[in-house]
């Protein structure tokens, strides 16, 4: 009964302690969670936020409207300007990386519904999940604190009350993974602050399908295995249709590099950024590269 005392006491703690620093954010439909980041600054999930008006309510009840002042949707990260209040920011653990049974508290505040203090352990680190737009998020915490929806963007603490992460994606029932809050992290989160949004990639316009996929869908149709990533859809007026990508089209090759793996294509995008790509294709047996232009307005990938 000690240890569930000390548990017990721990959560309370953390809640009068850290519990005014986590704030809801939004009032509906993709409500989540964010913390406190400096006086006038709430750090959050990109895809807690639709448009750049939300609403930020605080532990006390309080609610005040705020506008992004930055985000980065590969990342997952925007910083929305508001009134803080006295609010506080959360302390940043400034020491070694957690360790796998490091114990952990989680705290939320799902659309502003309230204060949710659980506890649990690192479970995982060094983990990998995609991000809104299907990008590599690397370096994650997996952990066991459960959660509510709505619980993206709150913060993981150390049992000192330090930031450990950033709540971001559900594993099923019992597995949070969030975002490591590292150095890497808080440049990211104190230059969106500065209103610094990240630049997106060009948009190809083009719904995939894996390496896997398009193995088994061009084995069963007769066609000859290839590595590549298999064309699913095309969005009408895209830069891929105007370059006449099609469907069923499998692209080995982007910028020169060969294309093994959706990962592949984003890097080829990433580097073209406004310009234009070159793209090698199967389409059948036969294989062409086509030209694809971006116009400067282009906007950011959603798959690819």
């Amino acid at each position: 009964m000690a240890i569930l005392d000390e548990i017990a006491s721990g959560i309370r703690h953390t809640a009068e302690g850290a519990g005014p620093s986590v704030v809801g954010i939004g009032q509906r439909w993709g409500a989540g969670s964010g913390i406190v980041l400096g006086e006038g600054r709430v750090l959050t999930n990109a895809h807690n936020v639709r448009g750049d008006a939300v609403t930020v309510t605080f532990a006390d009840g309080r609610t005040a409207e705020g506008r992004v002042a930055g985000r980065d949707i590969d990342n997952d990260l925007a910083v929305i300007e508001t009134d803080t209040g006295t609010a506080p920011a959360l302390p940043w653990a400034d020491g070694q990386a957690p360790e796998l049974g490091t114990p952990v508290f989680a705290l939320s505040n799902p659309g502003g519904r309230g204060l949710r203090v659980t506890f649990g352990f690192i479970s995982g680190t060094g983990r990998t999940f995609r991000g809104p737009r299907g990008r590599r998020i690397t370096g994650s915490l997996e952990h066991t604190a459960p959660l509510l929806p709505g619980s993206s963007g709150g913060p993981v603490l150390s049992a000192a009350g330090q930031l450990l992460g950033i709540n971001t994606n559900r594993l099923g029932e019992g597995f949070y993974l969030a975002m490591a809050a590292d150095h890497a992290l808080r440049d990211r989160a104190d230059a969106l602050a500065r209103g610094e949004s990240a630049a997106q990639p060009p948009r190809l316009g083009v719904a995939l399908a894996p390496g896997h996929v398009a193995r088994r869908l061009r084995r069963a149709v007769g066609l000859p295995e290839a590595d590549g990533v298999l064309v699913r859809d095309v969005t009408e007026a895209s830069p891929a249709e105007r370059a006449g990508l099609a469907r069923g089209d499998l692209i080995t090759a982007a910028a020169g590099q060969p294309v093994t793996g959706i990962d592949d294509l984003f890097d080829a995008l990433q580097a073209a950024r406004g310009g234009t790509l070159e793209v090698t294709v199967l389409r059948g047996t036969d294989e062409r590269t086509v030209q694809v232009r971006f116009g400067d307005d282009g906007e950011p990938a959603q798959q690819a």
